[in-house]
């Protein structure tokens, strides 16, 4: 099983939804970074269940502990552990499900690949093993923005069959996003989106929905061509989130449908370098960043487990009706904005060490 992902800034996740704790080994930080706890803690927060009433009731604070590769608030260059407790877990909840594989969800691949899986709360397929990346991909974010002034910024643009307008994505911040408790930073459009989700919740059912991120100022010749393109290991980080099924960058799949002669992005002067007029590469060309805001949009499936009664079978075939006990959202994506700008950093972070490495 892989759950190391990077080749310079080496990240290695572990634990499981209701085991004793969570967390990841960081290897390949550069040593005299400043770092604290808080500094991953405030994205740690973002993420943690039990925020608001569009995510699942389980109450975790989720505290992170720096457990080594950190003296004196300042990294050492060696690995650093990082640790969240589980502290709210209740595998009993899953007991009726150690038999019957939910539907959408990972327990049937898993108990077929491996022979064996962890009933409980989906083990290493559950989004609880996200805290280890939004650790790491918060030190990752902290060392892009004082060296290279890199600001990553994600937020919700769809729930369910509710959209959000254009909008000016070069000037979406974080605290525009985080003004309501789905992380959209269109208020008017913010609120249908909390109504979908809450009729959905009611129903014991749930939605999907599209998070929208942009990069700013990552500087050009970043990614490496043929098959590590940034876009392509963009692709890779997140979906290997869970729940996630669809990645587009720049113009995406709408680009499809346009003429080369309006897709393409002429080249001008912008602050003494070259530059483009439009963005329809999302700020990627040939696999490489061209110094354009880097912009994508990453699909995520309606959460697999839900309360509401569904015919399925059990592991021995038999027929039975399935109505999932257990704490979950009714819609990721609120969650999952943070989870979604770490694995930004992590892939921005492995490749500016790869970069610096050339220098």
């Amino acid at each position: 099983m892989s759950s190391t992902f990077g080749t310079l800034f080496k990240v290695t996740t572990f634990g499981e939804s209701h085991c004793k704790g969570v967390g990841a080994v960081v290897d390949g930080c550069p040593p005299r970074l400043s770092l604290t706890a808080q500094d991953i803690q405030t994205q740690l927060d973002r993420r943690r269940p039990g925020q608001s009433e569009l995510t699942t009731d389980r109450n975790e604070a989720d505290q992170v502990t720096i457990l080594s590769g950190v003296e004196n608030g300042k990294t050492l260059g060696t690995p650093i552990a990082l640790l969240v407790p589980n502290k709210d877990q209740k595998p009993g909840d899953y007991k009726e499900m150690s038999k019957i594989p939910r539907p959408s969800h990972a327990d049937y691949t898993y108990q077929i690949k491996y022979g064996i899986r962890a009933s409980s709360g989906g083990g290493r397929s559950s989004a609880r093993e996200t805290i280890g990346r939004v650790a790491a991909g918060a030190i990752a974010e902290k060392y892009l923005k004082e060296t290279y002034g890199i600001e990553i910024v994600a937020w919700v643009s769809s729930a369910g069959m509710v959209n959000a307008p254009y909008l000016d994505i070069e000037q979406i911040t974080r605290k525009q996003a985080d003004k309501n408790i789905v992380r959209c930073p269109h208020e008017e459009t913010a609120q249908n989106m909390i109504q979908a989700i809450i009729e959905a919740k009611q129903r014991s059912d749930s939605l999907g929905g599209i998070i929208s991120c942009v990069c700013r100022n990552v500087p050009p010749g970043l990614g490496e061509p043929v098959f590590d393109k940034l876009e392509a290991k963009l692709a890779q980080a997140m979906l290997s989130i869970p729940a996630t099924k669809g990645f587009e960058i720049g113009s995406g799949f709408r680009g499809s449908r346009m003429c080369g002669s309006e897709h393409n992005d002429p080249f001008t002067v912008k602050n003494n370098r070259l530059g483009t007029l439009s963005n329809y590469s999302g700020g990627v060309q040939g696999g490489i960043s061209n110094g354009e805001p880097i912009i994508f949009r990453t699909a995520f499936k309606p959460v697999a487990t839900i309360g509401k009664p569904q015919k399925t079978v059990d592991f021995e075939g038999k027929e039975v009706e399935l109505a999932a006990k257990g704490r979950h959202d009714p819609c990721v994506v609120p969650r999952a904005v943070p989870i979604v700008e770490s694995m930004a950093a992590l892939v921005l972070m492995d490749f500016a060490l790869i970069q610096e490495m050339r220098r």
